[in-house]
């Protein structure tokens, strides 16, 4: 089997409604499909959500750097050999990693069709049946985002990752409102998207935190400040997560030596697709380290190739992968039983993609032969 064509797709996923974070408001989500096709009929989709604050890409560049360097490069190419793929994206250019996610996720999901299995048989075998569906709060006002929580809870929802880091004390405000309206059992993570800047300031947040029974605080700090979370450790009881932080192996590996957080989330986009990420899962594994899958709010493409590689390790044991979820149209079906997601059994992703509505929401496309 030979790759015979890579299709680009850049389009816009509308939300819901506008999804806020420390750095940003993004009213439609920016991604980029492409579509492997291969000699023998068999097609496979991936997706780039390129971030820059976190994976340092933009839309635009990841576009022609997929158009332009990378698609001519795999014509002709073995859609199942991974490594050697990898391997030479590698060779021809330095860090875009949700550029080599698209590639790489669309190279699983044509390899699980043309031997008739579904991702995670490929990468592990299944070793989850069914994962638990955080909700994601975006910030806002004290009291809309626990007016927001109180709904959702409605809905069947159990836990909440919250999204803070403008100013340390409005964000303690913000925690407190959430808890004090959904009670002591519902479990809170708090997600600080680099936002406090340095240990100083997040030591101040949690001295007013400690009695609010917080799962786990995520990447308080710059996300290079590796040391400054070292510190924050050291002095906190409220178990530390670090994302941005966390890019690849050489980052993990210093998160390690210096036992500089309690979990490390794992992206799809961050560390290059579903290979680099099942390589991270064990590196994190051999050091005892949890692992959670999350969210670059990507399609039910990028959302459910992470997805498969969750439920195919034993030490990813929580995910946020709910882009699906916060678009008002979306390009492919994956499944969600609300409070939880349970993965078919369907060969590569599992996930039907309507090209149609694809079509809609391209602003430009090309395709490489």
């Amino acid at each position: 089997m030979k790759i015979k064509a890579i299709h680009i797709h850049a389009i816009h996923l509308p939300l819901h409604a506008p999804f806020i974070v420390s750095y940003g408001t993004y009213h439609n989500m920016p991604t980029i499909i492409v579509k492997i096709e291969t000699d023998e009929g068999i097609t496979g989709y991936g997706e780039a959500v390129p971030d820059e604050f976190v994976t340092g890409e933009s839309f635009e560049s990841t576009y022609h750097l997929l158009k332009h360097t990378i698609a001519p490069l795999l014509i002709g190419k073995n859609p199942m050999e991974f490594e050697k793929i990898h391997d030479l994206m590698n060779q021809v250019v330095y860090g875009v990693p949700a550029a080599k996610a698209a590639i790489d996720i669309a190279l699983f999901d044509a390899a699980g069709k043309k031997l008739g299995q579904p991702v995670y048989q490929l990468i592990g075998g299944r070793y989850h049946e069914k994962f638990p569906v955080t909700h994601v709060l975006s910030i806002a006002e004290p009291d809309a985002m626990a007016d927001e929580a109180t709904a959702m809870i409605k809905k069947g929802y159990s836990s909440f990752k919250m999204k803070v880091g403008t100013e340390v004390m409005k964000d303690v405000e913000r925690i407190q409102a959430v808890r004090n309206r959904v009670g002591e059992n519902i479990a809170i993570r708090v997600d600080v998207n680099q936002g406090w800047k340095n240990s100083a300031n997040t030591l101040v947040a949690i001295r007013s935190l400690r009695e609010l029974n917080i799962d786990w605080l995520e990447q308080p700090v710059m996300a290079d400040d590796i040391d400054g979370m070292v510190e924050i450790k050291s002095k906190a009881d409220i178990p530390l997560m670090i994302d941005e932080g966390m890019k690849g192996p050489r980052e993990l590996r210093e998160i390690i030596h210096k036992r500089a957080a309690d979990k490390v989330n794992i992206k799809l986009m961050k560390c290059g697709g579903i290979l680099p990420a099942v390589k991270l899962a064990y590196q994190a594994e051999m050091a005892g380290i949890e692992c959670q899958v999350g969210s670059m709010v990507e399609s039910s493409v990028g959302s459910a190739a992470g997805f498969h590689v969750a439920f195919s390790k034993k030490i990813i044991t929580s995910v946020e992968l709910t882009g699906p979820l916060k678009f008002s149209q979306d390009i492919g079906n994956l499944h969600y039983d609300v409070p939880f997601i349970k993965l078919n059994d369907q060969p590569g992703l599992g996930v039907e993609v309507d090209e149609q509505i694809l079509e809609e929401l391209t602003k430009y496309k090309d395709v490489v032969l």
